[in-house]
C-alpha cells in the first residue's frame, strides 16, 4: 500500500506541475468501461452469442475508438448493411442502452474531486470518443461541465482536438499532459509531443507493459495533500 500512495503522490505531482490537462472520459473520470461493453453486446445479441462476444471484445480492445467506427465493422460482422441510416440507427439505440448507465456508474476515486478542485488553477480539455451532444448532456446532469475549458466529443479526432487545443491555447507541449486508458490516448499525446498519464485498468494491462510513462490506479490516495496545495499558481506556457 506505501509504495502505491507514493506512486499516487508522483502523479499528483505531475499533474499539478501542467498548464493543460486533457481528459479521457470513460475509465479515466467514471468507471463506465463495463456499462459500455454490456451496451455492445446487448445490441449484438440478437445475432448470436458468438457475434455478441467477438463485439464485445473488439470493444474492449479499442476503448478510444468512436462508435462511428466500431459499429460499421460490427454491422458487416452481423451481415447488415453499413449504410450511414443503419449505422446511425444504430448509434442511436446503443445511446439509449447507455447513457444513464454511464452516469450511474461509480466515479474513478479522486478523480471528480481533483477536476473540482484544481478547474479553477489548470484548464481542463475533455478529448473522448463519446460523441459531442452525448457528452455534454452527461456532463451537464453530473454537474461537472464547468469544470472543462472545452469538450471534445466525437466525430473530432482525439490527436487532432490536442494538437488544436495546444495551438488554441499557446501551450506549449512541455506544459500539458494527457490522461487517458487506452492506445487511442498514448497516440493523440505522442502526436504533439505531450506526456501520457496512464490509468491502469483490467482492460488495458497489455499497454500497461508497452507503456514506460507514468502510471496510476486512482487519485484519492493523496487527494488530502492536494488539497493543501491547491492555490499553487498556474505554471507559465
Amino acid at each position: 500500500m506505501m509504495a502505491a500512495a507514493v506512486r499516487d503522490t508522483s502523479v499528483v505531482r505531475l499533474l499539478r506541475a501542467a498548464r493543460v490537462v486533457f481528459w479521457d472520459f470513460d475509465g479515466v473520470i467514471k468507471d463506465s468501461v463495463e456499462v459500455k461493453s454490456l451496451g455492445f453486446e446487448k445490441l449484438f445479441a440478437p445475432y448470436g452469442r458468438e457475434l455478441a462476444g467477438r463485439v464485445r471484445a473488439h470493444h474492449e480492445a479499442h476503448g478510444g475508438m468512436s462508435r462511428y467506427q466500431k459499429i460499421p465493422l460490427y454491422l458487416g460482422w452481423a451481415g447488415e448493411p453499413d449504410t450511414a441510416a443503419r449505422v446511425q440507427e444504430f448509434c442511436d439505440r446503443f445511446a439509449q442502452l447507455v447513457r444513464q448507465a454511464v452516469i450511474d456508474s461509480p466515479w474513478v476515486p479522486g478523480v471528480r474531486e481533483y477536476l473540482q478542485n484544481n478547474c479553477g488553477q489548470q484548464i481542463f480539455v475533455l478529448v473522448t470518443a463519446t460523441p459531442q451532444e452525448e457528452i455534454q448532456e452527461i456532463l451537464q446532469t453530473l454537474g461537472m461541465a464547468p469544470c472543462f475549458e472545452q469538450v471534445c466529443g466525437a466525430p473530432t479526432e482525439k490527436a487532432a482536438a490536442v494538437a488544436a487545443a495546444l495551438q488554441r491555447l499557446q501551450c506549449a507541449p512541455e506544459h500539458a499532459v494527457v490522461v487517458g486508458d487506452s492506445e487511442a490516448e498514448l497516440r493523440a499525446a505522442a502526436a504533439s509531443g505531450v506526456v501520457f498519464l496512464l490509468r491502469r485498468t483490467a482492460l488495458n494491462q497489455g499497454l500497461q507493459r508497452t507503456c514506460s510513462g507514468p502510471m496510476f490506479d486512482n487519485l484519492s490516495v493523496t487527494h488530502e495533500q492536494t488539497n493543501q496545495n491547491s492555490t499553487d499558481p498556474r505554471p507559465a506556457a
